[in-house]
């Protein structure tokens, strides 16, 4: 069995891919700044808990420094969700969106690149991209910016680090997650952004947590590179209802 350490492992999507590998049997580190949050993702699974604020680089290393050993996988599970129209974005949304979703993975994966590199058999990096990169949508220009330096980050990744470290990215539509939810709203909203997919729901956390789980483990070893949307069809295609 492996190990591997969560970043954003109190959040929805986190802790759902957190959950999902405890159950097959790995040891996990979560990572993430609210320490009330994560533990109580860990409850039960006996997971480490590191606290970490992404947007601090002293911590960031000191979060290195505390993990001990080598890590089969990381997992870049933090993000933001920033809509709003494209003349009224400021110079601070489009920084902010960076720095949470391009540049905190890319200094994440740096400092725990030498954990990764000691694995016996290899280790994996995921990162999470979104949708609205593939498939435009109004008043997503800061959020499918910063995503976007996201897959690029991925790609160059995964082919400077390979054969040692695959690197791959899962981009999701919309899901019912505590953040997905300041976006949805309401029941109502949520049913009608459900509809706009071809599989007609927003996604779930453990809709996203078992292709996590997979291209995290050993059971994806020949995949490197790759983007993966979860996303109900919507990146794709085109209904009648969609």
């Amino acid at each position: 069995m492996g190990r591997y350490i969560i970043f954003g492992g109190g959040g929805g999507i986190g802790s759902a891919t957190a959950a999902r590998l405890a159950e097959e049997g790995h040891t996990l580190v979560l990572a993430g700044r609210n320490e009330a949050t994560l533990r109580q993702a860990a409850d039960g699974m006996g997971a480490e808990i590191v606290v970490c604020d992404i947007l601090d680089d002293a911590a960031i290393a000191a979060a290195a420094e505390t993990v001990e050993g080598p890590l089969d996988g990381l997992a870049y599970a933090v993000g933001t969700i920033n809509l709003k129209p494209f003349a009224k974005l400021t110079e601070a949304d489009f920084l902010n969106d960076f720095r949470v979703n391009a540049l905190g993975a890319a200094k994440v994966v740096q400092a725990f690149l030498p954990h990764l590199t000691a694995a016996r058999e290899g280790a994996s990096v995921l990162l999470f991209s979104t949708v609205a990169v593939e498939q435009g949508f109004a008043a997503h220009a800061s959020i499918a910016m910063a995503k976007g330096a996201v897959v690029g980050l991925m790609r160059s990744l995964a082919a400077e680090l390979a054969p040692q470290v695959r690197v791959n990215a899962i981009a999701p539509s919309l899901v019912a997650t505590p953040l997905g939810r300041t976006v949805a709203g309401n029941e109502r909203m949520e049913e009608a952004i459900g509809k706009m997919h071809p599989l007609p729901r927003i996604g779930q956390p453990e809709d996203v947590a078992a292709l996590a789980s997979l291209l995290l483990t050993p059971a994806s070893s020949w995949i490197t590179g790759q983007v993966f949307g979860v996303d109900g069809g919507r990146s794709t295609l085109r209904t009648p209802k969609s």
